[in-house]
């Protein structure tokens, strides 16, 4: 049975009805049609990595949410984190997939041995994850561990922006036996504010309160990462609402 949290016309609409499921992104309603795959097609090994390594992006995206809000650009109705998403999926898959492995094998999984992961890849191939990509200013690819200031020098002119990265994210673990363990979060504390300058900006204020209640459950890669409700396997994903706030 379906549970339709709001209907009507002008209002938020969530839940799927008769084989339709309805999500809302940045106030726009989408419909589309929920798949339906067999059990079977979630438990294959494939769709098993696929998993893993989707929990391990949503940990990475969760710690680096606040960052990645000023770094990248949306497009369309969708947010800086499936922008920042879409761009480096393939750099993230390649970087992840032998801690997936592992922790498909039975290995406890943190944010610090996600974060080392991506790191460790990031150093070998310098130019396959991008850390920013803002209208109007240079790209800027991951080389190594997060630096502590990300510099957007403008494609045009001497305007700069120097973004203190200085996370206070979700610290999460994904366990061996399938539960999680999240401390800290994304509201409070120092967060990261834009001050453009001419010839070098600099980061300053109270920073942002952001809460990031995205994150799906297992999509396909390739899709969204903070469509809610999805589920993973051999096919699309279902849906779900893409909450993106702060």
């Amino acid at each position: 049975m379906a549970q339709i949290k709001q209907v009507g016309i002008g209002r938020k609409s969530s839940g799927t009805i008769d084989g339709i499921t309805y999500v809302t992104r940045n106030g726009v309603t989408y419909a589309r049609s929920t798949p339906t795959m067999p059990a079977s097609a979630y438990n294959t090994p494939e769709a098993k990595l696929r998993q893993a390594i989707f929990k391990m992006v949503q940990m990475h995206l969760k710690y680096h949410l606040r960052t990645i809000k000023q770094t990248f650009t949306a497009k369309g109705n969708g947010s800086p984190c499936n922008r920042y998403y879409s761009t480096n999926s393939k750099g993230l898959t390649a970087a992840l997939t032998p801690l997936a492995e592992l922790y498909n094998a039975g290995q406890d999984v943190t944010i610090d041995d996600v974060e080392s992961a991506i790191s460790a890849y990031a150093a070998e191939h310098p130019k396959s994850i991008k850390i920013a990509s803002k209208s109007g200013y240079q790209d800027v690819h991951l080389t190594g561990p997060w630096p502590a200031t990300i510099t957007l020098n403008a494609n045009a002119g001497d305007s700069t922006v120097i973004i203190i990265v200085n996370e206070h994210g979700q610290q999460t673990t994904i366990n061996a036996d399938g539960t999680t363990v999240v401390s800290g979060s994304n509201t409070g504390g120092n967060g990261n504010s834009e001050t453009p300058g001419t010839g070098g900006g600099s980061d300053s204020g109270n920073g942002t309160s952001g809460t990031d209640t995205g994150g799906g459950t297992n999509p396909e890669p390739g899709n969204d990462p903070d469509t809610g409700g999805g589920s993973q396997g051999g096919g699309n994903t279902g849906g779900g609402g893409d909450s993106d706030e702060g």
